[in-house]
């Protein structure tokens, strides 16, 4: 298969624009065919469950940038942010709360993804409505594959009901989250799902942000 199977016309030209302001945010860290060859393989990745096609250049861009960033901080081994990766099944509710709530608790002072082992086709509205009523916006995420390079980057990945399909890599601290999946659920139970990932959420931040060296980081 060629980096253009499957893409028509139109959509690898905006790929092409998208690798080409890319390759410029990363400051010549990768070269452009390399990021319109990783742009290429989001937009099939997310092809498969994309809900409206007519956002699925810009959901592409988002996903190779956030792809590009995984790359850039593994390869920065000294001195970096920590980092972690929310995992569930269809990254739509329980990882894109948790990311939300780590984002707000952690900010800057660590790195997070969140993906899914069988991504759906958008963000349950009502753990957007769920995390709108704390303050949190998670309307602009969009369910995502896991890739090596999320997991590579990874000093802490968080499972949330994927089972045997989460991927698995010596080095990584792992934590199973038993919670349950907000998806067919009314909006009360997602408040309880909710409150349940805030609290988790706050301890594992506090474990990163205010313990040096947790986890600590295998070779």
């Amino acid at each position: 298969m060629t980096d253009t199977d499957a893409i028509p016309a139109g959509i690898e030209a905006a790929l092409r624009n998208v690798a080409r302001d890319l390759h410029h945010e990363f400051e010549g860290t990768f070269s452009e065919e390399n990021v319109y060859r990783l742009a290429c393989d989001s937009y099939r990745e997310l092809s498969r469950t994309a809900e409206v096609s007519r956002w699925l250049v810009i959901s592409t861009e988002k996903f190779t940038r956030q792809r590009l960033a995984a790359l850039t901080h593994a390869e920065t081994a000294m001195g970096r942010a920590p980092s972690v990766l929310f995992l569930c099944v269809n990254n739509a509710g329980r990882s894109q709360m948790a990311l939300g709530f780590l984002h707000q608790l952690a900010g800057d002072s660590v790195v997070a993804w969140s993906a899914g082992s069988e991504p759906g086709r958008e963000i349950n509205p009502l753990a957007v409505e769920a995390m709108a009523e704390i303050g949190i916006d998670i309307s602009h995420e969009f369910p995502k594959p896991w890739t090596d390079e999320f997991v590579t980057a990874a000093d802490v990945v968080i499972t949330m009901g994927c089972g045997d399909s989460c991927p698995l890599l010596p080095g990584k601290h792992y934590e199973d989250w038993e919670l349950a999946d907000p998806a067919g659920k009314r909006l009360a139970e997602v408040r309880e799902i909710r409150d349940e990932i805030a609290r988790r959420v706050e301890q594992l931040a506090s474990r990163l942000t205010v313990s040096p060296g947790w986890p600590t980081r295998m070779p």
